[in-house]
């Protein structure tokens, strides 16, 4: 329960996977009477459950949890939508009294609300298509060949293998007859939050974090992420879509195609949970300005400290 006065106020929690951020909002939540809203560019698949990590009927039930499992595994989810959606679950828990808490590891869907977007222009299905089937048959390599001859500029931003950033890239190309780079250079639209929220970014000690990386993986494995990978497989989806993209997928996919040994798929996926922890950690450390950092690895004992920060933020916003 709560003795906090009804708030319209937003808290920002970020931080890499596996530090501990949900626990923290629901926590935060339980004490403030908040709601939790997802930023994670993953949790709002339904069909990815245990592979995210979302939380379950025993979190859910201690506080209201939104944008969770809200898309199906068909669709994709832009920034841009999420951020619709967020604005509306921000507004409906204001409207309530309640703070909205949002959590998750997404960099962009946080500048999404805090800053906006560029105005790229939205891109045709046909082009989508087009893109996809042209990548799909020259190969990645010299898809991004031509791609460099077209736009060196934005080519040379483009990691070995990074197939998703390619296709974006190329579809605003094919789209506008701009590089992405140039739409990315243009003013935002600015943020849909009318009142400057309070932001927690978790850090931790990079062993400290890996070891619960891993650690995580191997309990999905035991308790239902392959036969989660085995049911998306079977919807015969789009490779390229985000969701098959998800931490995880291609490597216990490659488990059941009997391509990869138990330990191999688990290994490889391991390692790359680590690779993309490390990437988020670097990410906000350069572009998120935080109100408060908070070591993950001290998490319970630090909301002595974190609590009364929050009241007293609550407390100077609105009713």
């Amino acid at each position: 329960m709560t003795d906090t006065p009804p708030t319209r106020a937003t808290i920002l929690i970020a931080g890499p996977t596996a530090s501990g951020k949900s626990a923290l909002a629901l926590a935060i939540a339980e004490r403030f009477g908040g709601v939790v809203i997802n930023a994670d560019s993953m949790q709002v698949y339904r069909e990815l459950n245990i592979l995210t990590a979302r939380p379950g009927t025993a979190e859910t039930a201690r506080a209201p949890h939104r944008l969770y499992g809200v898309l199906p595994a068909a669709r994709r989810c832009s920034a841009a939508l999420w951020r619709d959606m967020a604005a509306v679950e921000i507004a409906r828990a204001h409207a309530a009294g309640r703070p909205a808490i949002v959590v998750g590891g997404t960099g962009l869907y946080f500048r999404a609300l805090t800053e906006g977007f560029s105005p790229v222009p939205e891109v045709a299905e046909d082009i989508r298509r087009q893109v996809g089937a042209d990548l799909e048959r020259m190969g990645f390599d010299a898809y991004l060949r031509r791609f460099a001859r077209q736009d060196p500029e934005q080519a040379a931003r483009i990691r070995p293998g990074d197939r998703q950033r390619l296709i974006r890239a190329a579809e605003v190309l094919a789209a506008t007859g701009r590089s992405l780079s140039y739409w990315q250079s243009l003013p935002a639209d600015g943020g849909v939050l009318d009142a400057p929220p309070l932001t927690l970014l978790l850090q931790a000690e990079r062993r400290w974090l890996y070891a619960r990386c891993d650690a995580r993986l191997e309990w999905m494995l035991d308790h239902g992420a392959l036969e989660e990978v085995e049911a998306l497989l079977a919807l015969g989806l789009d490779p390229d879509l985000p969701a098959m993209k998800a931490l995880g997928v291609a490597e216990f996919a490659a488990l059941l195609r009997g391509e990869l040994s138990r330990d191999q798929a688990l290994s490889r996926a391991q390692m790359l949970t680590r690779r993309y922890a490390k990437r988020q950690m670097t990410w906000f450390r350069h572009q998120m300005q935080a109100d408060e950092i908070v070591d993950a690895q001290y998490l319970e004992s630090m909301t002595v400290k974190i609590f009364p920060k929050i009241c007293k933020f609550l407390l100077t916003r609105p009713g």
